[in-house]
């Protein structure tokens, strides 16, 4: 049998393991695909992230899928920096998806980068100066979120510092995520 029968073969037969063989080759390529397209267009292998929180309400829910693009290939223009033609879901300035305090075992968090502060500024207007250079972050709920992450548990005075940034929220899918959520790993 040459290769082109068994080609044929292997893409009309019938038989059980073959047509799962077939199958597990499709899913592979879908996934290979997907995932080199992704890391072309936003420099990351897995750029999807389930939002886990009501935080970011009403621009971002609980359950969306958000894309997001590798810190790496692009800036982080804050709110305080941008300008009025530069909205990102719903709001001046950038939604980054960072990690508090640099810790790889703690979900990351995504909220809006509101300014960047120097090592010794002050924070916010009355509050403690900066132990480094880093963003001032809140969540977009006014209801949940009513203070900077930092005066808060999020990220207790500590500026965001750049290398704990994955990247920045870029597109949303709504409530695809829930799926997601109700697996346990």
């Amino acid at each position: 049998m040459d290769l082109k029968e068994s080609i044929k073969t292997f893409r009309e037969s019938d038989d059980f393991y073959i047509s799962l063989m077939r199958d597990i080759i499709s899913v592979a390529v879908a996934v290979l695909l997907f995932s080199t397209i992704s890391y072309l267009i936003f420099g990351m292998w897995t750029p999807m992230v389930a939002v886990e929180s009501g935080s970011m309400e009403p621009h971002m829910n609980i359950g969306d899928i958000i894309f997001i693009q590798n810190i790496e290939r692009t800036s982080v223009i804050t709110k305080a920096d941008a300008s009025n033609d530069h909205l990102s879901f719903g709001d001046n300035g950038d939604v980054i998806l960072y990690r508090p305090y640099g810790r790889e075992d703690v979900t990351p968090v995504i909220h809006r980068s509101m300014y960047f502060v120097k090592a010794g500024e002050t924070m916010w207007k009355g509050g403690p100066p900066a132990p480094h250079d880093g963003y001032i972050t809140k969540g977009d709920n006014e209801q949940t979120n009513m203070v900077y992450d930092q005066q808060g548990q999020i990220s207790y005075l500590t500026p965001v510092k750049e290398e704990w940034i994955i990247g920045i929220a870029r597109y949303r899918i709504p409530y695809i995520g829930k799926i997601r959520l109700m697996l346990p790993f």
